[in-house]
C-alpha cells in the first residue's frame, strides 16, 4: 500500500492508495476544515450523528493503516474522494469550497497517471525515494509492477473472473515459487495491511518477477483460457521460480524467503548495514 502526505494551506492530510485510488484520513480533513483542538473527538461525534441519520458516508469509510506522529502506523478511518466530498457537506466551514477544489485536483492525479503511465512511474519512484528505498530496490520494484500488470492483463483477456480469482492465481504462483501464500508471507514478515512486495528484498522481488513472467509466457504459449487452465499455468510458472530459488539457496546456504520488513528501518539503511556487515 502506497502512502503520501498531501498539503492543504500548510496542513498535512495523510492519504493512501487503496484499490487504485486515493483514500484520505477523515480526522485530518476534519482538522483542516474545523480547526478543532481535538479533530478525533469531532469526527467521532460527527460519525455518531451520521450513523443516526443512516448515512452511507460512514459505511463507505475504510479503516486503513496510516503513520501517526509517533512514527507508528495505526488503523485510521479513511474515505475516497467521493466520500470526503459527502463528509464536507456535513461540516459547516468557510474552507469547504477551496478544499473541494483542492481535493478535486489531488484526486485527478490518479486520472493523469492512468492516461500517462510514465507520469505514474515518475511519481512512484519519487514516493519510494521519500520512504527511504534505494535506487537499486526501486528499479526492481517498478519493473515488478510492470511484469505484474502484463500478467493481469493476460488474465483479463482470458476470462479470469476479477480480483478474487486473481488473488487465487497469485497465491498459486507464490506457493510454488516461495513455499508460502501471500497471506502466510505477510504473517512471516509481521505485516498487516501493508503491501507485501514493499517489504521484499531484492532477491524476493526478482523471484516474484520470474514466477509471474514465466506464468505470462506459459499462459500465452499454451493459450490458457478460463480460471482452471490459468491456474495450471500459474502453478507451472511459480514452479520455475521455485526451482531457481531452491538452486540458489543450495549454492549460497541462505534462504531467500525471510522475515525482513521495512516497517521501522528503511530499506536503504538496511542495505547499507548489510554492506558494512
Amino acid at each position: 500500500m502506497e502512502t503520501k502526505l498531501a498539503i492543504f494551506k500548510g496542513k498535512e492530510i495523510r492519504r493512501t492508495l487503496h484499490n487504485d485510488e486515493w483514500w484520505f484520513s477523515v480526522v485530518d480533513v476534519c482538522a483542516v476544515l474545523t480547526d478543532s483542538a481535538d479533530a478525533g473527538a469531532y469526527w467521532r461525534k460527527l460519525k455518531q450523528r451520521l450513523k443516526a441519520e443512516e448515512s452511507e458516508v460512514v459505511t463507505n469509510c475504510h479503516g486503513l493503516k496510516l503513520k501517526a506522529v509517533d512514527g507508528k502506523r495505526y488503523v485510521t478511518d479513511c474515505a475516497n474522494t467521493e466520500g470526503i466530498f459527502r463528509i464536507i457537506q456535513s461540516i459547516p466551514s468557510p474552507k469547504a469550497e477551496p478544499f473541494k477544489r483542492w481535493l478535486a485536483k489531488v484526486g485527478y492525479e490518479r486520472v493523469q497517471e492512468i492516461e500517462d503511465p510514465e507520469l505514474a512511474t515518475k511519481r512512484t519512484r519519487e514516493l519510494y525515494l521519500a520512504k527511504g528505498y534505494s535506487d537499486a530496490w526501486i528499479e526492481k520494484r517498478i519493473r515488478g509492477i510492470a511484469v505484474r500488470a502484463e500478467l493481469t492483463e493476460e488474465w483479463k483477456n482470458r476470462d479470469v473472473g476479477g480480483s478474487r480469482e486473481y488473488s487465487i492465481l497469485t497465491a498459486e504462483i507464490s506457493k510454488a515459487a516461495f513455499g508460502v501464500t501471500p497471506s502466510e508471507y505477510k504473517e512471516l514478515k509481521q505485516l498487516d495491511r501493508e503491501n507485501l512486495r514493499d517489504h521484499m528484498t531484492d532477491l524476493e522481488l526478482i523471484f516474484s518477477m520470474l514466477g509471474e513472467a514465466a506464468t505470462t509466457e506459459i499462459t500465452r504459449t499454451q493459450d490458457a483460457q478460463g480460471f482452471t487452465e490459468n491456474r495450471t499455468a500459474a502453478d507451472k510458472g511459480g514452479k520455475i521460480a521455485g526451482e531457481a530459488r531452491e538452486k540458489l539457496e543450495e549454492e549460497t546456504g541462505k534462504s531467500v524467503v525471510n522475515d525482513e520488513n521495512y516497517l521501522e528501518v528503511a530499506e536503504s539503511q538496511k542495505r547499507l548495514e548489510r554492506k558494512k556487515g
